[in-house]
């Protein structure tokens, strides 16, 4: 089956498409044929030995696909031929087999392009809003980098749970982007503070969600209203920022890390605890998943350069069947 490989840690040019053997299965996993997978910012970081977890290489990059089941353990809700989401260690493969728990039935409501690329950003921004920021219906939430994956899913979360949003863009088709997306207000990154000061009448938000840190931290930190909590999800910027707790003690303000892929290390099951929450939601259209950016396998180096370059829009994915 073809595959993609990291056999440098050299950035995108690291990559090579490959011919390799199909996994070795075990009877307790589901065996699923992929169609197409995510491509993620922690896939970027791993061209370059730059994530929490370095593989030996050469290394399938990867961590989430959709497709359907070739074959299933009985009992395990699963049949062949149902179409579904899967997160695993290398997805960047045609077939891959893992654990039912790391399988997630797609409603009729999600493509599966955009199956392939939604578990990560969905569940993260569910984690997020939920189980660390412990959002409630009416609050108001700041998203910073609104256009990118991690942006867009929380703004669709967000508006699931009756969230007001803010959306933090750099460009026109990044506003028309988050807008499409769920976004109740833009602002434009080079003054979003001032911005946000006025459409919230001087009060400032409730949460921030912040994938990007550098230099917008601080600012970020500054929106925050009385009680304001403000989410670490990562630093796309490429810049760690530090900040004077001081500050937190003058508003009661909070700023908290959301780990979701150290959540899950801890926890493996509590995926399928979240897609409780967010399946409903699919399946009635409250939650709406855009289709992404898809590029054939073969230009695999290219999806990784373009989320590089900070210039994707949404999600991008390889399809396997081009």
């Amino acid at each position: 089956m073809r595959a993609v490989h990291l056999i440098d840690h050299i950035g995108p040019d690291g990559i090579e498409i490959v011919d390799v053997d199909e996994p070795i299965t075990s009877k307790h996993q589901v065996v699923v044929d992929l169609h197409a997978s995510g491509v993620a910012y922690p896939d970027l970081l791993q061209t370059r030995a730059g994530y929490q977890v370095v593989h030996e290489l050469p290394a399938v990059l990867g961590m989430e696909g959709a497709g359907t089941v070739r074959t299933a353990p009985p009992g395990c809700g699963f049949e062949p031929g149902d179409r579904v989401a899967v997160l695993g260690d290398g997805t960047w493969q045609r077939t891959v087999s893992v654990e039912p728990h790391s399988v997630f039935a797609l409603p009729a409501t999600v493509s599966t392009h955009a199956g392939a690329g939604m578990l990560l950003n969905y569940l993260t921004a569910e984690f997020v809003l939920n189980e660390r920021a412990r959002c409630r219906r009416g609050e108001t939430v700041l998203v910073q980098g609104a256009a990118g994956g991690i942006g867009v899913a929380t703004l669709s979360v967000a508006k699931a749970l009756g969230l007001t949003s803010i959306a933090v863009v750099s460009s026109t088709a990044k506003a028309r982007a988050a807008l499409q997306n769920g976004a109740t207000h833009i602002v434009n990154a080079g003054d979003f503070r001032t911005q946000v000061r006025e459409i919230t009448g001087g009060r400032g938000v409730d949460i921030v969600v912040d994938p990007v840190g550098g230099d917008r931290f601080l600012d970020s930190l500054r929106t925050l209203a009385t009680g304001g909590r403000l989410i670490v999800v990562g630093f796309a910027a490429g810049d760690i920022p530090t900040v004077k707790v001081n500050r937190l003690l003058l508003q009661n303000t909070a700023v908290i890390g959301a780990g979701w892929a150290e959540f899950i290390r801890a926890d493996p099951s509590y995926p399928s605890t979240q897609w409780r929450t967010l399946k409903p939601l699919l399946e009635n259209g409250t939650l709406r998943v855009p289709e992404p950016t898809v590029y054939p396998l073969d230009r695999a180096a290219a999806a990784l350069r373009l989320i590089d370059d900070r210039a994707a829009i949404g999600k991008v994915v390889l399809d396997f069947t081009q």
